[in-house]
């Protein structure tokens, strides 16, 4: 992807043509151990992260710590983040002052297991609502959480 093509890289992405998303090369693996699931901690191999986890009260927890939906949010919402400044800067515009939200949702599924969804609210205050809209149109391209759940979670964007 060129420069001059950032905001238009979501041409051909919708069909029935797939489009492989898969790195071609790995340039960072992060590593983290789970200890007793969803009522333990969670650690990162370079000592980082060291935090409890509990179930929120609405799964049946007592909610006294973070849950692995908290940590998916913040992950998506900072990645998602990123891929939105690069693009927008490729195309010239400067997109200082935005924000973006992640929510996540679980719940059951009609296999008997849990899924999830996504709401991704992005604010991009000094920009025309079409050229914000292109720009996480193609965020969503470039974003690995974005292309991760392509066609597994649902995931909506709210422009706000």
């Amino acid at each position: 992807m060129t420069d001059d093509t950032a905001v238009e890289a979501t041409v051909n992405t919708t069909g029935d043509t797939a489009v492989d998303t898969r790195p071609s090369k790995i340039v960072y693996v992060a590593e983290a151990t789970a200890h007793g699931g969803r009522d333990g901690y969670v650690t990162s191999q370079d000592g980082r992260i060291e935090l409890k986890v509990a179930m929120p009260p609405q799964l049946g927890g007592d909610g006294d710590g973070t849950n692995p939906e908290q940590l998916f949010a913040a992950g998506y919402s900072a990645c998602f983040h990123n891929a939105l400044v690069l693009v927008g800067r490729r195309s010239g515009f400067d997109l200082t002052g935005s924000t973006v939200t992640s929510k996540v949702g679980i719940g059951p599924n009609p296999q008997r297991g849990y899924g999830l969804a996504v709401a991704l609210s992005v604010s991009l205050p000094v920009l025309d609502p079409d050229i914000a809209a292109k720009l996480v149109d193609a965020a969503h391209e470039v974003c690995p959480y974005s292309n991760a759940t392509r066609g597994n979670i649902d995931v909506t964007t709210v422009l706000g």
